[in-house]
Parts: C-alpha cells; sequence; structure tokens
C-alpha cells in the first residue's frame, strides 16, 4: 500500500458541541462567519469527536471515487470506531482512544498501534479547535444546502495566503456534525471533496461491538510497529517550518519485523496549521529502493528526495510550492 493511503485511511474528526443550532443560523444571516469562529470550530471538534453517527462516506480524490461505511460512539468519554472500506483492498479499522486496529481480512494481517488525534479518523472529518486557524484563513458563511437529507449551513475558510487550499464546509445546523468537505484550488476548482451519502446522527452507542472485533485477531499475523516520542534536534536535524505551520508531532517509527528487509526506523515530523498538516519523513537512503520525484493526488502533494545518505518525502494537502518549502528547509546537523 503506497504511503499516501497508510496516512489517510484514518482521518476522522468533526462535530456537536458549544454552540446552538440558532447561533449559526445567526452567523449565517450576518454573512461574516461565525460570532466567535473558535467556538465554531470547537462545536464542529466536538460533533465528531463526541457524537453517536453512523452513515456511508463518499470520497473523490483525483478521479477515482471510493466509500467506507463509519460507525462512530462516544460512551462517557471514551471514543469507539469502525471504518470499514467498501471499495477496492478489504480493508476494516477499529479504533478505542487512541488505540487503533487495521485489518487485512484477506491477508489476514493486522497492525495494532496507537495513534493521536493528527493521525486519528478518516478523511472528511480533521477540523481541531485551533484560534491559528483565523490567522491563516478567513472565515466566510454561505448560505444554506442539504447533504445527505440533513439542513446544513454552508461556510468557506478562505486562506489568506498561497501556502495553503481554501476549504468549503458543510455543518450539520442540530448537531453541528460535518457533512461535507470539499478543498478547493487557487482559481475554484474541487480537488478532493468527501460527504456522507447517508448519516443517521443520535444512534445508540454500542462500544461492545467495537471492542469484540479488536480482540478477535485468532489466524492474523500481527504486526506492532513502535512510535516513540522523539524531537528533531535530538535525531539531528533541523527544519525551519513554512510561516504559519508548527510542529504538532515527532516520533521515530521502528519497522515491525517481517514488515520490511532491512532494520530501519523512520523519523516523522507533523506539522500544522490548525486546519491541515504536512508530514516529513526523514529515513536511511536505499539505493535501487528509493527514486526522487513528486506526485499530485487531489489535494495531496508529495515531493521525495535524496539529502546526503539520507530520504526525505514531504507530504501534505498544501499546494506543490509549499511542500516544496518544507523539503528544503530540511538541515541535518550532526
Amino acid at each position: 500500500m503506497r504511503m499516501r493511503s497508510l496516512i489517510r485511511c484514518l482521518v476522522l474528526a468533526v462535530s456537536a458541541g458549544f454552540v446552538s443550532a440558532s447561533s449559526a443560523a445567526d452567523a449565517a444571516a450576518a454573512g461574516s462567519g461565525a460570532a466567535d469562529p473558535l467556538a465554531w470550530m470547537r462545536r464542529i471538534h466536538e460533533a465528531v469527536a463526541y457524537g453517536n453517527y453512523q452513515g456511508t462516506l463518499v470520497s473523490s480524490v483525483g478521479g477515482v471515487v471510493s466509500s467506507s461505511r463509519i460507525a462512530h460512539y462516544c460512551d462517557g468519554r471514551q471514543q469507539f470506531e469502525r471504518v470499514e472500506m467498501l471499495d477496492g483492498q478489504n480493508r476494516v479499522v477499529y479504533r478505542h482512544n487512541d488505540v487503533v486496529h487495521t485489518l487485512w481480512p484477506t491477508q489476514r494481517v493486522a497492525v495494532v498501534e496507537r495513534r493521536d488525534e493528527v493521525d486519528a479518523g478518516p478523511a472528511l472529518l480533521r477540523v481541531q479547535p485551533d484560534a491559528r486557524v483565523f490567522e491563516r484563513y478567513e472565515l466566510r458563511a454561505e448560505g444554506e444546502d442539504r447533504v445527505a437529507g440533513h439542513d446544513a449551513t454552508v461556510y468557506l475558510l478562505q486562506p489568506r495566503d498561497d501556502a495553503r487550499f481554501a476549504q468549503r464546509l458543510w455543518v450539520e445546523r442540530r448537531s453541528g456534525l460535518l457533512l461535507r468537505t470539499d478543498v478547493l484550488s487557487s482559481d475554484g476548482r474541487v480537488l478532493e471533496s468527501a460527504a456522507f451519502s447517508d448519516v443517521t446522527i443520535g444512534v445508540r452507542p454500542q462500544p461492545d461491538v467495537v471492542l469484540r472485533s479488536m480482540k478477535r485477531l485468532d489466524g492474523y499475523r500481527v504486526l506492532r510497529p513502535t512510535l516513540t516520542p522523539t524531537e528533531l534536534a535530538a535525531e539531528g536535524w533541523q527544519i525551519a517550518p513554512v510561516p504559519g505551520f508548527v510542529q504538532v508531532r515527532g516520533v521515530r517509527r521502528s519497522v515491525a519485523a517481517g514488515e520490511s528487509e532491512h532494520d530501519d526506523t523512520v523519523l516523522q515530523a507533523v506539522f500544522s496549521d490548525g486546519l491541515t498538516h504536512v508530514s516529513v519523513f526523514i529515513e536511511p537512503y536505499r539505493e535501487g529502493r528509493h527514486r526522487a520525484g513528486q506526485t499530485a493526488i487531489g489535494a495531496t502533494h508529495t515531493l521525495m528526495r535524496r539529502h546526503d545518505q539520507w530520504w526525505v518525502t514531504v507530504m501534505g494537502d498544501v499546494p506543490m510550492t509549499t511542500v516544496a518549502r518544507f523539503a528544503d528547509a530540511v538541515q541535518r546537523r550532526r
């Protein structure tokens, strides 16, 4: 599986909570975004993280349409999730808080790991309650619409510079659940889109359904990648982020036994502007395995290049010029 699929197979984080439906309607009527943009963002985050809902999510990326069946439950502050990919390779993801099991039933392979919010959940929903967003994006209300049978208020997050893409969001009026998101190029083209084709909000929590499945690993080859928190400086690296981005995560990923013919580790640094993320991966260079180049699939741009005896991969839902600026900023300090 290509790296992009590994990163994006779990990206779910979005709505319910702090702002009432009438507040959202009033903000839309005012035509200036939300009266309290940070509270608006918290509402979206809370709805996804702590709401109970299930439905079918359809994504269109680079002309390829795929769908997944999602069930998300919250019992107190405990989160439980099941995501089944309905197209292509058979894959099911189960999550209990930060513990994630990714199962490939056909190959009888399971990957068991811990992930933080930067990595957890499917791609529709990754808005975090971060005030820095509004330093780099302007929030605009664009009226009302319907998605999957639900009334929604439409918002646009318009970037204030050319280092990031615009995003249009459809937010369910009563719960705050994010129903659809489009990533837009500078000329307004939709680079990729994700939306619920059907969704039921307020379902009865069924955490046991997720927990039972997470325990059924008999007959599976279980891989347990090790993620160790680390600092770039401690690893001998320095990366000056593009303005507006800050580092939110640094880990060293040890490849699970049997996952690679080499005993390699990969250093990953994640940078965020509060709305989108850029990941920088650094690993030992292997002649014959690594090939320099760049790719663009939907909104995701990737650049791969050699850095002396190291291999650097930069990936993010940002323009290629931003990806290149991150790659140029990678420096070895020892």
